[in-house]
């Protein structure tokens, strides 16, 4: 046997080799826990969508998923985390609408969104609600559109920090409106909204699902949801695009990334269990009751769907001249 054949027949060993392990491990899988990251503080929509499913996949998978909260930096610190950890399906992370935004805000991120990451699928969608004081004088988006242009800066406008899918969205709005607002950033949806029900801003810009319960208790007003549908759990509220501005068909979302290098059977096997769990009523009318709409999605169509978001939200930060990096 010539030299030549022999390299062959090695490389030709070990490529079967390879994908013989990958096999086993995607059949075998999971053995063990799986850990589920959420880059956020405990209570918030991510954390909330991750428990919710979390529960219902740890029973079909036959394995518990333990959620595990890191936050930090708009979700960078657990984003981080999981970039480094083994690329063998058993950490993954619950990506939420920063993980397109925080390569265009923060510099010096030890990750890279593409390249080190691989999508499972997009989970749920989240409408943004423009919310004001019950006692604020504007009834609509018209109504706020002539009084910020009758007094320019004068309406200050929060979200819950700077980068935040309600920033853009806010910022976007102004451009389409030709508005002039003031932005004040917050650490968090919590101190926001205490803002907004203390009347020290007069607009918030943020995720439908935490204004839902403050809606309904009449501490404040919602004048309208991105959008081009009405959100089931706040009927009342008409959209963006029925107030005249269509473009503004934005939210916040949900999804599930894995390290890159996790094997395709794995990958499958999850995506699998995400559309099984999303399909379950019960699991739809609790998450549908806050205003989040479990969508799902192919790996492939959750691939361009970040790419997308990545791209808009850097023309609109580029576009708005918005100075947020950190």
């Amino acid at each position: 046997m010539n030299l030549r054949l022999k390299k062959f027949i090695g490389c030709w060993i070990a490529g079967v080799t390879v994908v013989a392990a990958s096999t086993a491990l995607g059949q075998d899988y999971p053995n063990k826990p799986v850990r589920a990251v959420v880059p956020f503080p405990p209570g918030g929509v991510v954390d909330i969508v991750a428990r919710t499913l979390g529960q219902k996949m740890s029973e079909s998978l036959g394995q518990p998923i333990i959620i595990e909260n890191r936050g930090g930096a708009g979700g960078s610190i657990g984003t981080a985390e999981v970039a480094r950890a083994p690329a063998d399906g058993y950490t993954v992370l619950m990506a939420f609408d920063t993980h397109a935004v925080n390569p265009h805000i923060y510099k010096g991120l030890r990750f890279d969104i593409f390249k080190d990451f691989m999508p499972v699928s997009l989970i749920g969608n989240i409408p943004l609600v423009f919310a004001v004081p019950p006692t604020f004088p504007a009834n609509s988006i018209p109504d706020l559109v002539k009084m910020a242009k009758a007094k320019p800066g004068a309406i200050a406008y929060g979200s819950v920090g700077a980068g935040s899918s309600g920033h853009l969205a806010a910022e976007q709005f102004k451009l389409l409106a030709g508005v002039d607002l003031l932005h004040v950033p917050y650490k968090g949806g919590a101190p926001a909204l205490a803002a907004l029900m203390g009347e020290q801003i007069q607009l918030l810009v943020f995720a439908a699902s935490a204004a839902v319960p403050q809606m309904r208790g009449g501490k404040v007003k919602g004048l309208a949801v991105t959008g081009t549908q009405r959100s089931r759990a706040m009927q009342n509220v008409p959209t963006m695009a029925e107030a005249g501005y269509p473009q503004l068909n934005s939210g916040a979302w949900i999804g599930m990334v894995v390290p890159t290098g996790t094997p395709p059977e794995v990958i499958s096997r999850l995506n699998k269990e995400i559309l099984s769990a999303i399909k379950d009523q019960d699991i739809r009318t609790k998450l549908g009751e806050q205003a989040i709409e479990l969508v799902g999605s192919t790996p492939q169509q959750f691939d361009a769907f970040i790419r997308a978001e990545h791209d808009k939200w850097g023309k609109l930060i580029k576009d708005a001249k918005l100075n947020i990096e950190q």
